[in-house]
């Protein structure tokens, strides 16, 4: 007799984007993302108007990636979301929706951790096998920066964090100081790409042990932008392509020493990367740079999934299914959700 098919619908609602996908047996059928692009005018994601756009946006989304995957809303084995952390009433909304679809249904309610999904969404099937346990990732966001060591699905621990800003964080508000659009990360990216990365110098902060931290480094940029522009008004214009390759090189480099320093510490050998800024150029090309010179067997994640999504909700939420996980309808969102 055939296994009966594990198919989870993964909804992903902690910041600004509404998204949900299909999974089934750890294979992606659907992955749909809405975008609320109602922050570009505020330089940054405003909590009481990303909840609400999470409101007029989810079932849409989750029609699309039902509709996308072809299958019935009844052929739902467990619905999967994400608990924690994120933005209170962005996750809220996704929560909510969450536990009235799967009481509807009758099936199991899967709570998952934002920041172990994004590792997780290692292991969704594609064209090269994951990573195998142990293995350290590099995961790094607008909210979040850590070295994890990762023992198995659920058994992860945070050996460095930053003190205080992420490096997204980081990328983000120095697009801002430069006058870049928001989100300005990528566009960082994109100008640094023909700018020279030795042209500036700004510093990297000393701080023992992998952890890292940052809020010395954005105030470098401002402090360094108001001494230029005030003798010569178009610096940053003459200028950007060079600042962005000097500033962003800084972050990569910061990183890759800690992240180097932890593997050999621990003797690990096999290395991913996870989180928004994963989808950075020059990470991506430095983790296998880096890799070939440590000898790491190394990890990146497709583009679609860096960035906050449905895909990776739904992985994690299929290997809590497997092993049980599940919680009931008192379930709650918890902005700050430790491992």
């Amino acid at each position: 007799m055939a296994a009966k098919d594990v198919i989870i619908l993964g909804i992903e609602s902690s910041c600004d984007d509404t998204s949900a996908a299909i999974l089934k047996n750890g294979e992606i059928l659907s992955n749909i993302v809405a975008g609320q692009r109602v922050h570009e005018q505020y330089g940054g994601v405003v909590p009481e108007l990303a909840s609400r756009a999470h409101q007029q946006n989810i079932v849409p989304v989750i029609a699309a990636a039902i509709k996308e995957a072809n299958i019935q809303k009844s052929a739902i084995s467990g619905v999967a979301f994400t608990r924690g952390p994120g933005l209170l009433g962005s996750l809220l909304v996704g929560v909510s929706f969450a536990k009235s679809f799967a009481l509807a249904l009758d099936v199991p309610l899967v709570e998952v951790n934002h920041m172990q999904a994004h590792i997780l969404a290692h292991f969704i099937k594609g064209e090269k096998s994951p990573p195998t346990f142990p293995f350290i990732c590099l995961t790094v966001s607008g909210g979040h920066t850590q070295i994890v060591l990762v023992k198995d699905y659920f058994e992860m621990e945070i050996i460095g964090q930053t003190r205080d800003d992420a490096a997204g964080e980081a990328f983000d508000k120095a697009a801002k100081l430069l006058g870049l659009p928001y989100p300005g990360g990528p566009l960082v990216d994109k100008y640094a790409k023909e700018g020279d990365p030795t042209r500036f110098d700004f510093p990297i902060a000393n701080v023992p042990d992998y952890d890292f931290s940052f809020s010395g480094l954005k105030t470098s940029m401002l402090y360094f932008l108001q001494k230029e522009t005030a003798g010569d008004p178009q610096f940053i214009e003459k200028n950007l392509k060079d600042i962005c390759a000097s500033y962003q090189s800084v972050i990569i480099r910061t990183l890759f020493k800690k992240l180097v320093k932890a593997c050999k510490a621990n003797n690990i050998t096999t290395v991913t990367i996870a989180g928004g800024v994963s989808a950075n150029s020059l990470l991506r090309s430095e983790l296998e740079r880096i890799g070939a010179l440590e000898n790491w067997s190394t990890f990146i994640p497709p583009f679609e999934y860096c960035t906050d999504n449905g895909a990776m909700i739904a992985i994690a939420g299929y290997h809590h299914y497997l092993q049980g996980n599940f919680v009931g309808q008192d379930i709650v969102p918890k902005a700050r959700l430790a491992f």
